[in-house]
């Protein structure tokens, strides 16, 4: 199996256009663009799951650099979530002060 992800999808890609796209280079066990938990929009990117390693492996080849959408996507082997280091979205603050400690003075009370 070959796990595929595509980027810079337009905000309108549906997944069954994904599919269809992917379907021409061989059997596509899974298709799921991301969407924003809050809003429910697509983030603009997605995974594509194919059933041999083969046939990912052209469809990366065939799309990459190719238009969905009115978009130019990029195609590529998606990586282990191992390997994306430590995530999370969040922002590291560092040691900047809280209103607990006071803060910055002229700033915290907006922390």
């Amino acid at each position: 199996m070959k796990n595929i992800f595509v980027g810079n999808l337009s905000f309108n890609t549906t997944e069954d256009e994904l599919r269809q796209a992917f379907e021409a280079y061989g059997q596509v066990d899974r298709v799921s663009i991301l969407t924003d938990r809050d809003t429910g929009r697509s983030r603009g990117f997605g995974f594509v799951e194919m059933a041999s390693n083969e046939d990912g492996e052209k469809a990366i080849a065939a799309l990459n650099g190719t238009q969905i959408g009115g978009r130019t996507i990029n195609v590529n082997e998606a990586r282990p979530k191992s390997d994306r280091g430590s995530g999370g979205g969040g922002r590291d603050r560092g040691d900047r002060g809280s209103r607990d400690r006071g803060g910055r003075g002229d700033r915290g009370d907006r922390w």
